[in-house]
C-alpha cells in the first residue's frame, strides 16, 4: 500500500463561503498514479469544515440558511467572552460539520455520486487562507 499526501491552499471570503474542491481531489488522485483505495480530505483549523452535497445555487443557499438557523451568528457565545473575537458560532458550525471526509476510489476515480461534490465550508467571521490535505491510500 502506498500513501500520497497533497496540500492545497484556498482563500475564503469568510463565513458562509462554500467552495467546491472536487476538481482538486480528482487532480490529486490523477497525479498519485493510484488505482484503488481511499481518499481522506482534511481541512486544518477549528472554524472550517469539509462536507459533501450537490453543489448547485439552491442547495448552497439552503446550506447557508441551515447553518444560520442551527447556530445563529447574531448572538453571543461563551467562546466570544474568552477571546473577544465574536466567532463562537464559527467553532460550533465547524464542530457540527467536521473537518474531514473520506471517499473510496476505483480505477483512479473517486466513487462519488453523480451529483455529489466535496465542499470546503468556511465558518470563520473573516476571510482566511485554508490548508486542505488530500491523503490518498491505496495501490
Amino acid at each position: 500500500m502506498k500513501i500520497v499526501n497533497e496540500h492545497r491552499e484556498f482563500s475564503t471570503k469568510g463565513s458562509g463561503d462554500l467552495i467546491d474542491i472536487t476538481g482538486d481531489i480528482i487532480r490529486a488522485l490523477s497525479n498519485s498514479n493510484l488505482a484503488t483505495g481511499s481518499i481522506l480530505v482534511f481541512v486544518q483549523g477549528s472554524t472550517a469544515g469539509i462536507t459533501t452535497f450537490e453543489y448547485e445555487p439552491g442547495l448552497i443557499s439552503d446550506v447557508k440558511e441551515f447553518h444560520e438557523r442551527m447556530v445563529p451568528s447574531d448572538r453571543s457565545y461563551h467562546h466570544d467572552e474568552t477571546w473577544g473575537d465574536a466567532n463562537g458560532f464559527s467553532h460550533l458550525r465547524a464542530a457540527l460539520t467536521g473537518q474531514s471526509f473520506t471517499v473510496p476510489f476505483e480505477s483512479g476515480r473517486p466513487l462519488l455520486g453523480t451529483w455529489q461534490q466535496v465542499v470546503l465550508a468556511e465558518f470563520d467571521n473573516r476571510p482566511r487562507k485554508r490548508l486542505v490535505i488530500i491523503q490518498m491510500m491505496g495501490e
